[in-house]
């Protein structure tokens, strides 16, 4: 079950507007409660947004690769606490990943849009233009949001044939 899910999932960037019912995004946040933590600090926060208005402002957090985040109908804005652990940016990016994996499982699609040492504008980091417009604590920084919707256009999965396999090392790098 798992190889077919990771065979088939694909980043997408365009949703049909359709809300995700309550008890399916109850399961996102189940998938994004149990990823691996180091030392079970668990130092993620998320954020769950549905609401239209706040996704708009949500797609302007950086020039490029955030504004698809309008069409869909659900963004979870996935957030980590640096006083808590110092693999918060590994932690945060594990359930980042459980929360894609967890929308593919349940016929969604998803897209990571990438907030962490990116800028919103020359003045802003998008960290910062997040944190503002969601009241997120000084002590609270943001990974990632991760778009998820009923996917308009099914991509089909990269093929075996196309894994970089000449990447791939056995007992040393040569």
């Amino acid at each position: 079950m798992f190889f077919k899910l990771i065979e088939n999932r694909r980043s997408n960037r365009k949703f049909k507007p359709k809300k995700i019912k309550p008890e399916i995004i109850e399961k996102l946040i189940e998938a994004a409660l149990r990823s691996p933590s180091s030392r079970s600090y668990n130092p993620w926060r998320f954020i769950i947004v549905d609401e239209k208005e706040i996704l708009l402002k949500l797609s302007k957090a950086k020039p490029h690769g955030s504004s698809f985040l309008e069409e869909a109908p659900l963004g979870i804005v996935v957030c980590g606490d640096s006083t808590k652990s110092d693999t918060w940016i590994e932690d945060t990016s594990i359930a980042s990943i459980f929360i894609q994996l967890a929308a593919e499982s349940l016929n969604l699609s998803s897209c990571w849009i990438q907030i962490r040492m990116r800028e919103h504008n020359n003045t802003q980091s998008a960290n910062k233009y997040v944190k503002n417009l969601l009241k997120i604590p000084d002590n609270i920084d943001v990974e990632s949001i991760i778009a998820i919707g009923y996917p308009d256009k099914i991509k089909e999965g990269h093929s075996k044939k196309s894994l970089q396999t000449e990447k791939i090392f056995y007992n040393r790098y040569c």
